[in-house]
């Protein structure tokens, strides 16, 4: 994977500088418990949403168990439809890609229609690199991008921003990325969405090349999805006279049929919304309607190897409808820069540290940036258990072990700063494995409980910074149950 905010220090770290953010601790919680809510009342109206929601993991998971054989059946069918399909192991790979592609066309500019493949792979700035100005085109992304911040949320990337602050961007940033913005502008939500229209349209008309992402890819068909709210995306897919899309080879389905299922389960599950006003879709290319020039790039980087894990794979049946963001006691507080990458909460703690591996500190330190309260996995409309995955990669870090990376079988060492906590874990199994020890020591710890320390020394000073330990009883459930009717029970 890339390397974006690999330098970033430890997700405890990057936390705290936000938990220190009143403004920005303020504007998360509004929108989350706004978003949760909607989604709420949008998921309570259908009366087979637990049905859908197994249809759609078990698609997923069929698709996933045969996904060299739909990936083939879908290059075959773009290809069939006028269009040119490209294979991209790694970022580097994809990135070389599309800037050769743009190259060709003799454009310098392309306009973007909400890509998280492109942002992953940080493509904005291989293409500046080469001399190619990308423009962010849906709004949120247009306010990352000129507040030259970095998304922070799936769905709704500039969700740390309020009107004030975005209305500040567009008066000092506007001008020197196109159309300024309008004289005396206001954080009126209308004057700011005129704003970014006016800026945009003169973009839109002359813009020769168009970068998209797909939510769905039918392999049956060889239809690409993007559905959104603004109909900017729309502008992308239709008036350029090339299109470049960029996609996980994760977002595949078989058939149209399979579609119907995540048409319903995305938009109440993210925007709260029975659909999306805007779900476009294409197959190739077509005489006098839309781009003469269609390529699709299918981009692993990772994402086989994540799919050798028969219990991290799960994290790929994910749709982004960032449902588990906004229900994460973590998320609201912490926000999405904590942790370092395109993908933030909960599902950004078990496929980020999948993508990338868990060499570096910030992706050593994501699969503990959670509660394991399990919120995440109730609102998940493909039924991803977080939860599990989270615990499996805590294992990963402090244990190491066999994984796969670039399609090797590599077996991993353990993170730094875990000794403690593997010297704790083994002595617990062993005390554990052995009845009588584990009675020595119940009966031992009860008899001394007079001198039980209100926190943990050395390692375990962090823990009890924010715990109480537990009281320790007067006598061990054992020699209770021996003493009670229990025992008595168990002697006939």
């Amino acid at each position: 994977m890339n390397t974006t905010s690999i330098g970033m220090p430890a997700f405890p770290e990057a936390a705290r500088e936000a938990l220190n953010n009143r403004t920005l601790r303020g504007n998360l919680r509004h929108a989350t418990h706004t978003i949760r809510a909607k989604r709420a009342r949008a998921v309570a109206e259908v009366s087979d949403w637990a049905e859908l929601r197994e249809a759609g993991k078990r698609i997923k998971d069929h698709t996933l168990a045969h996904l060299d054989r739909y990936l083939e059946q879908l290059e075959e069918t773009v290809t069939a439809a006028g269009g040119t399909v490209h294979w991209a192991a790694d970022a580097a790979e994809a990135n070389r890609i599309v800037t050769e592609l743009v190259r060709a066309t003799g454009e310098s500019e392309v306009v973007k229609v909400k890509s998280m493949a492109t942002q992953e792979i940080e493509l904005n700035e291989a293409l500046e690199a080469a001399g190619i100005r990308a423009y962010e085109t849906d709004l949120a992304e247009l306010i990352v991008q000129l507040g030259e911040d970095r998304p922070s949320h799936i769905l709704v990337p500039a969700i740390h921003r309020n009107r004030g602050e975005i209305r500040d961007i567009f008066r000092t940033k506007m001008a020197s990325w196109g159309r300024p913005a309008p004289e005396g502008l206001s954080d009126d939500p209308a004057e700011l969405a005129e704003a970014a229209r006016l800026h945009l349209r003169e973009k839109f008309l002359r813009a020769e090349v168009g970068v998209s992402g797909a939510n769905f890819m039918v392999a049956e068909t060889g239809t690409l999805v993007v559905v959104e709210s603004e109909g900017n995306g729309r502008m992308c897919l239709t008036l350029p006279e090339t299109l470049i899309s960029v996609v996980g080879i994760e977002k595949v389905v078989p058939t149209w049929r399979d579609l119907e299922v995540f048409l319903q389960l995305l938009p109440r599950s993210s925007t709260a919304e029975r659909m999306n006003p805007y779900t476009s879709m294409w197959t190739g290319t077509t005489d006098g309607d839309g781009p003469r020039a269609f390529h699709l790039v299918l981009l692993d980087n990772g994402r086989t190897d994540t799919l050798a894990d028969e219990v991290g794979r799960q994290a790929l049946r994910c749709i982004r409808c960032s449902a588990c963001l906004n229900v994460c006691p973590v998320y609201e507080r912490a926000g999405g820069h904590a942790y370092g990458s395109v993908y933030p909460g909960p599902i950004g703690a078990v496929l980020s540290p999948q993508l990338r591996g868990t060499a570096s500190e910030i992706d050593a330190s994501l699969p503990y940036a959670s509660s394991l309260c399990g919120a995440c996995y109730e609102v998940c409309p493909v039924a991803i258990d977080i939860p599990e995955v989270l615990v499996r990669l805590r294992e990963r870090v402090v244990e190491g072990g066999p994984a796969v990376r670039n399609g090797n079988r590599v077996l991993l060492r353990p993170a730094k700063g875990h000794a403690a906590e593997r010297a704790a874990m083994r002595a617990a199994g062993w005390a554990l494995a052995r009845p009588g020890v584990l009675r020595t020591g119940q009966r031992l710890a009860s008899r001394t409980r007079g001198f039980r320390p209100r926190t943990l020394p050395g390692p375990g000073r962090a823990w009890t910074a924010t715990r109480d330990l537990p009281a320790v009883p007067a006598e061990p459930f054992r020699d209770w149950w021996l003493r009670t009717r229990g025992g008595k029970d168990d002697a006939r």
